[in-house]
C-alpha cells in the first residue's frame, strides 16, 4: 500500500534542510583555520598566560564615586607546567594547520 504525502511536504523538508545548513555555516566557519596573523596574536596571549598568573588592577573616579577592580587569571597551561614555547607552537598549528609565521616574543 502506498501512502501519498501531503502536497508541499517535500518542499517544506527541503526548506528546513536549507535553513539548517545556513544556520550552521557560521558555527562551522568558527571551527575552521584562522589566518596566521590572528593565530600568532591569540597564541602569544596563550603562551604569555602559560608563563604565570596574569592580572590587572583598575582605579577610577566618576560622578558616582571611586571605583576599583582586580582581575587575576591562571591558565591550565601554567597549572600543568607547560613550556610557553610549546604552547605557542602547538596552538598555532592547531589553529592554522602549519607552523608559526613568526617567533614567540614574550
Amino acid at each position: 500500500m502506498h501512502h501519498a504525502r501531503p502536497p508541499g511536504s517535500q518542499t517544506a523538508v527541503a526548506r528546513l534542510a536549507g535553513l539548517t545548513g545556513i544556520l550552521l555555516l557560521p558555527l562551522l566557519a568558527a571551527c575552521g583555520p584562522v589566518s596566521p596573523e590572528l593565530a600568532a596574536k591569540q597564541c602569544t596571549e596563550r603562551a604569555r598566560a602559560a608563563q604565570g598568573p596574569t592580572g590587572k588592577i583598575s582605579l577610577g573616579a566618576s560622578n558616582k564615586g571611586f571605583q576599583s577592580g582586580i582581575e587575576v587569571g591562571i591558565s591550565s597551561d601554567f597549572i600543568m607546567g607547560r613550556d610557553p614555547q610549546l604552547v605557542y607552537d602547538n596552538c598555532v598549528f592547531d589553529k592554522t594547520g602549519q607552523g608559526p609565521i613568526r617567533p614567540l616574543i614574550l
